[in-house]
C-alpha cells in the first residue's frame, strides 16, 4: 500500500509528516520552495555562525505544531472538522511565504509592503490555480472565520509560529535561554467558548515562554551586532537604488533591476498585468549578496566601501543608550568620519546612523488578545491577572548610534 504522506528529517523536532493532497501541493510549489533561499533570522549568522537555517524550515516546523495542537484539542472535544484542520495547517505553512531577501531587514526598503500583506496576496494567487482550495484557509488567515480560535493558532499571542521560531532560533543559534517548553505548551491548550486558552497548570511554562521570548530578542534578534550589520545591509541596499535611480550604472541580476529602477508599494502589487508578485518570487538572499559582492568594486565610495566592509564583515559600532544620543555625541561622530573619509558632506548619512528598537514580550490589557488561562471550576482569567507584573509585559526601548571604526578600504 503506497504511502500517504512525505517524510522530512527535521533537526530540531526528527521525522515531520507532511500528508499527500493540497498541503504537500503547496510544500511543492515555488512560491513555497523560495522559502528554502529565505534565512529565517537574516544577518544573526555574523554573530551566531550556526544561525543559518531558513524560513522553509520555519514554516515545516510550525506546520509540525500546528498538526500536534489540532490533534491535542480535538482530543478535548473542540470541535475540528477536517476540512477546517487542513485549512488551518495550509494557513501557519503559509503564514510567511510573503517573506522577501533578508527577511525584515529589507522588509520596508526593498519595497514599501509588509509581509503578512503580500502572504495574504500569494495565498490569493495559489488559490486561483487550485481552484478557490485555499478559500477557508483564506478565511482563518484573515481572521474572518467564527471559530476564532483557529486564527489564534495561526497569529496569536501563543501562536504556532511564535512557538517554533523561539524553540528553533535558540536551537541553531546555541541560545538556551530561548528554550521553551513547546510540547508541554501544546499539551497543555484547550478550546473555551470558542476562544484558545491554557489549562492551568500550564502557567509555568507560559511564563517561561514570556521570558524566554524577551530573551532571544535582546541577546539574538536585537543584539547589538547583529543590528549593526542589519543596519549597514539597509544603507547598502539604499545607496545602489538611489544610484540607479540617479542613472549611474550598477550591477544587478535581472531579478533584483526592477526593485533598483522603482519604489514599490502594495497598490503595485494589485495592479493588473505588471506581474509584480511573480517578479518579487524569483527574488531571494542569494541575488542580494551576490550584488553585494559586485558592489565591493563599483566606482561609488560609499557602495564600494560599504559593501566591503559588510562581506568582508568589518562591522560598525553599535552602541546603544536608555535615552536618545544628544546632538553632540552625533555630531562629534560625524566630524570623526569626515576627518578621514574623501567623500562629499552628503555621504556621511550614510555612515552615522540613529534610531530606536523596543520590544515587549507580552501585549497585557489587549482586548482578546491576551492568553488565556481556564482555571478548573471553569473562569478564565487573562494572563496579565495570574503572573506577578514582570519584564515580559514592559515595553523596553533601547536608542542607539552606529558608525564605521575605521575607513579602511
Amino acid at each position: 500500500m503506497p504511502a500517504n504522506h512525505k517524510i522530512f528529517n527535521d533537526p530540531v523536532y526528527g521525522f515531520v509528516s507532511v500528508p499527500y493532497g493540497l498541503i504537500f501541493k503547496l510544500v511543492e510549489h515555488p512560491y513555497f520552495q523560495r522559502l528554502r533561499r529565505i534565512g529565517q533570522t537574516s544577518l544573526t549568522h555574523y554573530v551566531y555562525p550556526g544561525a543559518l537555517h531558513t524560513r522553509f524550515h520555519h514554516a515545516l516546523g510550525a506546520f509540525h505544531l500546528m498538526s500536534q495542537a489540532i490533534e491535542v484539542l480535538k482530543s478535548k472535544g473542540a470541535d475540528i472538522t477536517d476540512a477546517e484542520a487542513e485549512a488551518v495547517q495550509a494557513a501557519i505553512l503559509l503564514h510567511d511565504i510573503g517573506h522577501g531577501p533578508y527577511s525584515h531587514t529589507l522588509e520596508s526598503t526593498i519595497i514599501d509592503a509588509h509581509h503578512e500583506r503580500l502572504s495574504e496576496l500569494f495565498m490569493e494567487k495559489i488559490n486561483e490555480e487550485l481552484g478557490g482550495a485555499l478559500n477557508l484557509t483564506l478565511q482563518i488567515f484573515r481572521d474572518e472565520y467564527p471559530k476564532r480560535f483557529l486564527h489564534q493558532l495561526v497569529s496569536g499571542q501563543l501562536d504556532m509560529d511564535r512557538l517554533d521560531y523561539l524553540t528553533r532560533d535558540s536551537f541553531f543559534t546555541g541560545v538556551y535561554e530561548g528554550v521553551i517548553g513547546y510540547d508541554r505548551i501544546i499539551k497543555m491548550l484547550v478550546v473555551h467558548e470558542g476562544q484558545l486558552a491554557v489549562e492551568e497548570k500550564g502557567i509555568y511554562s507560559i511564563e517561561k515562554f514570556l521570558v524566554a521570548r524577551r530573551l532571544m530578542y535582546w541577546q539574538v534578534y536585537l543584539h547589538k551586532t547583529v543590528l549593526a550589520a542589519e543596519q549597514m545591509l539597509v544603507q547598502v541596499f539604499k545607496r545602489a537604488k538611489f544610484l540607479v535611480q540617479q542613472g549611474h550604472a550598477v550591477f544587478a541580476p535581472p531579478s533584483l533591476q526592477p526593485f533598483l529602477e522603482n519604489n514599490f508599494g502594495e497598490n503595485d502589487f494589485l495592479t493588473p498585468g505588471n506581474r509584480l508578485l511573480d517578479k518579487f518570487a524569483k527574488l531571494d538572499d542569494a541575488d542580494i549578496f551576490s550584488a553585494i559582492k559586485y558592489w565591493m568594486e563599483d566606482s561609488d565610495s560609499v557602495l564600494s566601501f560599504l559593501s566591503r566592509s559588510l562581506v568582508e564583515r568589518r562591522l560598525f559600532k553599535l552602541e546603544f543608550f536608555d535615552q536618545k544620543p544628544g546632538s553632540d555625541l552625533v555630531q562629534e561622530k560625524l566630524r570623526q568620519f569626515a576627518a578621514t573619509w574623501q567623500g562629499p558632506e552628503s555621504d556621511l548619512d550614510y555612515f552615522i546612523l540613529t534610531g530606536a528598537e523596543s520590544n515587549k514580550a507580552y501585549n497585557a490589557g489587549g482586548e482578546g488578545e491576551e492568553i488565556q488561562i481556564l482555571f478548573k471550576p471553569g473562569w478564565v482569567k487573562p494572563m496579565s491577572a495570574v503572573i506577578e507584573e514582570g519584564l515580559h509585559s514592559k515595553n523596553v526601548t533601547k536608542y542607539f548610534i552606529c558608525y564605521p571604526k575605521n575607513t579602511r578600504l
